[in-house]
């Protein structure tokens, strides 16, 4: 009973709803959050093509972004990274049978490991980023503004950061998903400066 939850089901515009399963205990790992719901909606607008791509997604959660990639039928690979904990993997998993939706890999990372230790601090995910991306690569970042406690400081200094070794461009609010859009979330298209 400590691991009990619901499904949330997203719909699809080409084929059966996603569906995917919240947990009621397991950390932030084991929440469909609503930027996550954005984004894998933002792909299948098609504003981001996948046809012959890669596709990673990093701090998968449930692995709703990284689903709807592989169903999207284009990428040609769908890998979701979780950084927290063991049983997101196997919820991701779990649901995979019931996608029907071709290859996708569901595996443990902690930002910065393999490619140094994970800390507090924001260095270890952006050296990931630098690690992963090449010139060609683009990268979507989907996020929910947030405006307690540290959270304004800690979205700062990261876009800071961020612009050290990358170049930033909002998609605008009216590119986004006609049902699944959010004044306060966000979604960035990042490409690694020429240099």
């Amino acid at each position: 009973a400590a691991m009990a939850g619901f499904v949330r089901e997203l719909e699809r515009r080409g084929g059966p709803a996603l569906r995917l399963e919240q947990r009621a205990a397991g950390g932030v790992g084991c929440v469909v959050w609503d930027a996550a719901l954005v984004l894998a909606k933002f792909l299948e607008t098609g504003a981001c093509p996948l046809a012959r791509r890669r596709v990673l997604e990093l701090g998968a959660g449930t692995g709703a972004v990284g689903i709807m990639a592989a169903t999207l039928g284009g990428a040609e690979k769908t890998l979701a990274f979780e950084t927290c904990q063991e049983i997101v993997i196997v919820v991701c998993l779990k649901e995979m049978p019931t996608q029907q939706c071709g290859m996708f890999w569901a595996l443990m990372l902690v930002h910065g490991k393999y490619l140094t230790s994970f800390g507090q601090s924001l260095e270890p995910l952006l050296k990931t980023l630098k690690d992963l991306t090449g010139p060609d690569t683009c990268v979507l970042c989907c996020y929910e503004q947030r405006t307690m406690g540290k959270n304004p400081e800690i979205e700062r200094q990261y876009f800071e950061l961020l612009q050290m070794d990358f170049e930033l461009e909002k998609i605008p609010l009216d590119k986004h998903d006609e049902e699944y859009r959010s004044e306060d979330i966000h979604i960035m298209n990042i490409h690694r400066k020429q240099t």
